[in-house]
């Protein structure tokens, strides 16, 4: 266990270091998937006026702010275990957190198309994540 997880922390601290000009190119696909999965908890401008707000115990945080909370700098390694959220510990579909785990809903999804092996699928979901990452840095208030 405690292998996988340090190849799977492995895996995530190399693509948060992938090159910036192939992670640009993910903006768009970060934005679409933020529009699917994410905005009905943070809103469609992720400041955190999603529909279901009023539905969770902890009101969704405003996404537009993380890097004035963090001296100016997008903290993208610490934001992508939040998203990834199998690293940070994984109690069920949701965790221990009412945010879900995205690292294993993308991962699930990617399993589910034919031909795709566990370690395709695993890509796929951290070039999702990273895609989100791009996305949530190019919202932040300036």
């Amino acid at each position: 266990m405690k292998n996988t997880l340090s190849l799977l922390a492995f895996s995530v601290n190399l693509l948060f270091t992938a090159s910036a000009s192939w992670a640009q190119t993910s903006i768009a696909l970060g934005r679409a998937d933020f529009r699917d999965n994410c905005a009905s908890c943070h809103g469609l401008t992720g400041k955190g006026d999603g529909p279901m707000r009023s539905a969770l115990v902890k009101p969704p945080a405003d996404l537009t702010t993380i890097a004035k909370r963090n001296g100016g700098a997008f903290p993208q390694e610490q934001i992508g275990e939040v998203i990834d959220g199998r690293v940070l510990g994984d109690a069920g579909p949701h965790g221990s957190r009412e945010m879900p785990v995205w690292g294993q809903v993308f991962k699930k999804r990617a399993m589910t198309r034919p031909g795709d092996s566990a370690r395709t699928a695993e890509w796929s979901a951290q070039d999702r994540i990273l895609s989100l990452l791009k996305y949530l840095e190019d919202i932040q208030v300036k």
